[in-house]
């Protein structure tokens, strides 16, 4: 993997250490657009890395300087995510534009700048995110398509727990545990969906049922 260098312009300095990787798709039509806007001074968006479906590296901004992807959002009681984060934007068309899933060639460069990352600054897998769970209430990226299970065998993300059983929590102390975990539950029904759609794919309704209960107890006992 031989990263292309596209600088842009939209990045200041960090105040944090790194401990996280953000993951996000584009959400736009194809590369080139993504491309325009991460490097418009106009925009100021940006990301570490970008990656086109065929696998491609583009290196936007140097990992040194904290780039702007995040925006407003929360993760374990990081409220700067940009400072103290790796972002990495995958070219997908997103939901609005005929959201796919993410090629095997695209997957392997992620999963190959991921490492790096992990290794480099020693992240722990669970800070290993998507752009949905520190931005809940605003983002779905980079969505229920997105081969999180690849990353986690590979002991680069979280792991959805196959075994447990339901602690019978109630709604609030769902949502309690769920912050305790690392997401930001100011509205809740956004954060039950961003776990939900990260940790089962299959149904994210928002309802705090027995299986959203099963996994978050497995989460929180194998983060322990």
């Amino acid at each position: 993997m031989t990263p292309i260098d596209r600088p842009s312009p939209n990045f200041d300095t960090r105040t944090q250490p790194v401990t996280m990787v953000v993951l996000h798709y584009t959400g736009m039509t194809d590369c080139a657009a993504a491309l325009d806007r991460l490097t418009d001074p106009a925009a100021k968006v940006s990301a570490h890395w970008l990656v086109a479906e065929d696998g491609q590296v583009l290196r936007l901004v140097d990992e040194g300087w904290r780039a702007w992807h995040a925006g407003r959002s929360w993760w374990r009681g990081a409220t700067d995510v940009n400072s103290a984060s790796i972002g990495i934007e995958i070219v997908n068309p997103g939901h609005e534009f005929g959201y796919r899933p993410f090629p095997d060639e695209q997957m392997a460069s992620v999963e190959a700048l991921v490492a790096a990352a992990v290794a480099r600054y020693g992240i722990d897998p669970s800070n290993v995110v998507g752009h949905s769970d520190v931005a809940p209430s605003r983002k779905e990226d980079p969505g229920e398509l997105f081969d999180w299970p690849r990353l986690a065998r590979a002991g680069l993300a979280a792991k959805i727990p196959t075994t447990g059983f339901d602690p019978g929590w109630t709604d609030p102390g769902t949502l309690a545990a769920l912050a305790r975990y690392g997401y930001d539950i100011t509205e809740p029904v956004p954060a039950v969906i961003a776990f939900q759609r990260r940790f089962r794919p299959a149904r994210f309704d928002g309802v705090i049922d027995a299986e959203t209960r099963t996994l978050l107890r497995g989460l929180m006992v194998g983060a322990a």
